[in-house]
């Protein structure tokens, strides 16, 4: 059973810059929404799954987070009609469609966390 209602999609919006970068980050953007997006890039996650790969964000906060995303047309909520309730969450073709960016990001932020440790080394080791 497919408990996604038709919704309104929130407005993409670019309005201070009109940069596509702008419209991009009010729909993918903070802290959250993007973890969220890329580990179900690896298939279909429950929400305990998803609170888990956040542990910091509390349950509330990705209830939010997953709640923008699918209503931006990024994630489709599935609820299976059992006690207790299952429900799964998984990206649509949209939300797909943003894999080469967040595997992007990822490589990047690998590159960024080595250098970071390269750099602590030698500061570690270097004489004033």
């Amino acid at each position: 059973m497919n408990d996604s209602t038709p919704r309104r999609s929130r407005q993409r919006k670019a309005s201070r810059t009109g940069c596509a970068v702008e419209a991009t980050l009010s729909v993918i953007g903070g802290v959250w929404k993007p973890i969220l997006v890329f580990h179900l890039l690896q298939g279909k996650l429950r929400f305990n799954a998803l609170c888990r790969v956040a542990p910091k964000a509390t349950p509330r906060m990705i209830t939010l987070q997953l709640r923008e995303l699918e209503a931006d047309g990024i994630v489709k909520r599935t609820v299976f009609p059992e006690v207790p309730p299952k429900v799964e969450y998984e990206l649509t073709e949209l939300g797909q469609s943003l894999a080469p960016v967040l595997l992007s990001m990822r490589d990047w932020g690998e590159r960024l966390q080595k250098s970071d440790t390269a750099d602590a080394r030698n500061l570690d080791g270097g004489s004033l």
